[in-house]
């Protein structure tokens, strides 16, 4: 069994207007969500053996405060394609980078990574799936089981939705 984790980056500024989209940081209150998400991933035992991030600061830096609760912090890979791509271009990237390894992490954006994340989702308990199907917010983690013996045969509408958590939702 293999594991899709989907990190969407946390909240972003937008109070530098003459910054460009892939350079922006985050805000004050994204800031303090991803390091909550961290504690989440290894409060629930859900460290990654492999993350692949979007190069955008954005989602880098999400990446970078949420992995400071992680020990240890697992191998990041910085894709430039994982910046706005769309779900194929996803769903190519994990063929190509994902090779064995048990659970997988996505950190992107949206709307590539809640199209992604609604479908792959062919099974798992309607009322976690209504949520993720009507918004996957800034900060939110998904996580996905799949059949598959390596990550070269992921396909669409394969996978089982596990968990779906919002900042919000931690206490």
């Amino acid at each position: 069994m293999r594991e899709l984790l989907l990190f969407r980056h946390a909240k972003s500024a937008w109070d530098r207007p003459g910054l460009g989209d892939h350079d922006r940081d985050l805000a004050p209150r994204g800031a303090a969500a991803a390091p909550r998400m961290g504690e989440l991933i290894a409060a629930s035992g859900l460290v990654p053996d492999l993350v692949l991030c979007s190069t955008a600061t954005r989602a880098r830096r999400t990446w970078e405060l949420a992995a400071g609760r992680l020990a240890p912090a697992p191998e990041v890979r910085l894709r430039r394609e994982l910046y706005l791509a769309s779900p194929e271009a996803m769903i190519r990237l994990v063929r190509q980078e994902g090779g064995q390894v048990p659970r997988l992490m996505l950190v992107g954006h949206n709307p590539g990574l809640h199209a992604l994340a609604v479908g792959l989702a062919r099974a798992g308990e309607p009322a976690l799936r209504s949520a993720l199907a009507a918004k996957l917010p800034t900060a939110a983690l998904v996580r996905l089981s799949f059949e598959l013996p390596h990550w070269g045969a992921l396909a669409a509408r394969s996978g089982t939705l596990l968990g779906f958590w919002r900042p919000r939702d931690l206490a």
